[in-house]
């Protein structure tokens, strides 16, 4: 395994994506600052980007990896590749929105949005844009051109940042302006919007990417493409029903105000754990075109490797979140902080999230996708299942527990049945004392330096850190 491609890779696609998570969390105080808790409208804005996500899943229907397996296949050509899953996605992204806007008003009805059909109508379109650009980007990925990939993930979000500073810091000073901003909700509106354009602007950048479409569709390949892309759809729903289920939920197991208030507190608290989601989607984009192509291709060191280290560095980036969280929480406004106690719960749900994934490749690799559409699909019955009986007694801490147990239940599946099916040799021992060594610290840090003064503890907690981070730099130097 080449592991300073992988590194390098992972360091490029993570800047690009640790600078837009760092720059959309610009946007947390501002919604949770500008949004009060008491009205509302964070959990609004929680419940439909669940909603956009679950949508972005199955307008796609695997097509990402699918893309990538058949690339990598030395009898196909790349381009019709392409060219066969851009104009897939595409029709069907094309019927998606005929339908929606057949149906708009039924469909907002029910999803509880009846005064405000517009913002369905907004995310659709949203949708249906995402899955197109989501083939163009990991076409960027197979071509290894991080920066380019970089340079349009940020040209969105700097856009999207820009518009969303002038909705609420400027449009409620504009007389002329108030009855808007005040008609759309005080401003939750007019962040869809604002999104909706800054996507189609990105869309827009992307037209020389579109000259590939004249190698159109071949009948054939999209046949072979479609059969290995069911499974992986299946997969990929149930596999994000285990992220927003429980916000798309939540409205209707906790009815009325006193639930939207919870769900947009524990929407708020769950951009703070997303540090360790950007982890994952980071390694996620630079091993993908390893595992599957190349010299690395389905090589058993390659994936010893590869779990090791995200695990070695998810366990670093967890331990940071929660040693430096009385600096993070400000990121948040103070009416949202009793809801900080889900942060290490749900970052613990995003790591076994990761290491799933990373186990994820028996199945992709042996063209057994519909294994993981079944280890997901149990994980999600958990999930489910956990929010349905406890939410209405707890709140927001059972959608918490519910992805926990989803994650976990998935990745300890995925783990046995694929020693069987396709044994792996990982590094057990290394993964489990490093695993044990960030526990210990945590227990350390929960019992004796979460007591002192805010900078002692800060400063304690600094170093403790950097000593785990020298012991990963030498584990990495093996």
């Amino acid at each position: 395994m080449n592991v300073k491609a992988l590194l390098k890779d992972t360091a490029i696609y993570g800047l690009s994506s640790i600078i837009g998570r760092f720059l959309n969390y610009l946007l947390v105080p501002l919604y949770t600052y500008k949004i009060a808790a008491e009205s509302g409208g964070y959990g609004i804005v929680t419940n439909l980007y669940a909603y956009s996500a679950l949508l972005l899943a199955l307008l796609t229907f695997g097509m990402e990896t699918t893309f990538f397996r058949f690339s990598g296949k030395s009898d196909q050509n790349p381009d019709k590749v392409y060219s066969s899953a851009l104009i897939m996605v595409g029709s069907v992204s094309l019927l998606f929105l005929a339908l929606v806007f057949t149906f708009l008003r039924p469909i907002s009805t029910a999803m509880g949005y009846a005064a405000h059909p517009e913002y369905i109508g907004c995310f659709a379109l949203i949708a249906a844009m995402d899955a197109v650009q989501a083939i163009m980007f990991s076409r960027l990925r197979q071509q290894r051109r991080p920066f380019r990939f970089m340079a349009l993930k940020l040209s969105y979000i700097v856009l999207n940042i820009g518009l969303n500073l002038f909705i609420f810091l400027l449009m409620p000073k504009i007389p002329a302006l108030l009855p808007v901003f005040q008609r759309f909700d005080g401003g939750v509106g007019l962040i869809f919007f604002a999104n909706l354009l800054c996507t189609f602007l990105v869309g827009l950048l992307f037209l020389p990417e579109l000259r590939f479409l004249r190698l159109g569709i071949s009948r054939q390949l999209a046949t072979q493409m479609l059969r290995y892309s069911f499974p992986l759809l299946l997969l990929s729903l149930v596999g994000i029903l285990n992220q927003v289920a429980d916000k798309i939920l939540f409205p209707y197991l906790m009815p009325g105000p006193e639930g939207q208030v919870q769900l947009g507190i524990y929407g708020a608290c769950v951009k703070i754990a997303m540090i360790m989601a950007l982890l994952t989607q980071a390694f996620r984009y630079a091993y993908e075109p390893i595992v599957f192509s190349g010299k690395a291709k389905n090589d058993p060191d390659t994936l010893s490797q590869g779990m090791k280290f995200f695990i070695l560095f998810a366990n670093l980036a967890w331990l940071a979140v929660i040693m430096y969280l009385p600096i993070l929480k400000h990121f948040i406004q103070q009416a949202y902080w009793e809801g900080l106690k889900v942060v290490p719960i749900v970052m613990s749900a995003e790591v076994f999230m990761g290491v799933y994934f990373n186990l994820s490749f028996w199945y992709k690799l042996s063209d057994q996708t519909w294994w993981g559409a079944l280890m997901s699909g149990i994980g999600a019955a958990v999930m489910v299942a956990i929010n349905f009986i406890f939410v209405p007694k707890y709140g927001y801490m059972a959608c918490a527990w519910g992805g926990f147990a989803g994650y976990g239940s998935a990745m300890i599946l995925s783990y046995i049945i694929g020693q069987k099916k396709q044994p792996i040799h990982y590094d057990l021992k290394r993964i489990v004392l490093f695993t044990l060594a960030a526990a210990a610290i945590y227990l350390l840090h929960h019992f004796v330096i979460s007591l002192l003064p805010i900078w002692q503890g800060i400063l304690i907690s600094s170093i403790i850190l950097i000593i785990y981070l020298y012991f990963i730099y030498k584990e990495l130097k093996k």
